[in-house]
């Protein structure tokens, strides 16, 4: 019973407007975040003055733990790393509303970098991210809406490197999807670092 509960709860908070979501160390412009994967350790140091709003989304994730046990299920090798939406069933975690785009915050996707993945339309970002496993100026807005980076990683290069070279699936028959690790790295964990 309280499984049903705490699911309820979580997802009625991930449905509330982004202004009435309590703040994560709101008065921290640079909050980190740890990441603990089943290839090493990741620390990401968030830009809170170029993207606020995408920062404040993405900790709502990590808060509530709604990363935990999430599967990196994309790898294209000398491109991205991308994760944060499903489960290690392949189950798609509980969504809340898309975010704007904040593209054009002068951050661009250089390597060791953290973006926010969507789709075509450029303000359909909800929950996935990917890091850039190299400088990938295409991805940058020019004449139009880019990949909102919003953050970079403080350390743990060698394990965005480790993961970059998992071996990728060219189609996985079972969900159609391309790029797929042929054993999905996992992200054990994601938790906010205490402010410095």
């Amino acid at each position: 019973m309280k499984s049903i509960a705490s699911a309820l709860v979580m997802g009625l908070f991930l449905l509330l407007p982004t202004s009435v979501a309590q703040e994560i160390q709101p008065d921290n412009p640079f909050p980190r975040v740890k990441f603990v994967t089943s290839h090493g350790e990741i620390v990401i140091e968030l830009n809170r003055h170029r993207a606020p709003l995408t920062v404040k989304n993405f900790l709502k994730y990590v808060d509530i733990g709604s990363y935990n046990n999430t599967i990196f299920h994309r790898i294209v090798p000398g491109f991205v790393v991308q994760g944060g939406g499903y489960d290690e069933e392949l189950g798609a975690k509980t969504i809340g509303a898309p975010i704007p785009n904040e593209s054009g915050n002068g951050l661009t996707n250089k390597y060791g970098t953290i973006a926010m993945a969507r789709e075509n339309d450029p303000h359909t970002a909800t929950r996935q991210f990917f890091f850039n496993v190299k400088d990938n100026p295409s991805l940058d807005p020019d004449g139009g809406w880019g990949y909102a980076v919003f953050g970079v990683i403080a350390s743990g290069y060698e394990t965005l490197d480790k993961l970059a070279e998992v071996e990728s699936l060219p189609y996985h028959a079972e969900t159609g999807w391309r790029d797929f690790p042929a054993e999905p790295p996992v992200l054990i964990s994601a938790e906010v670092l205490p402010q410095q």
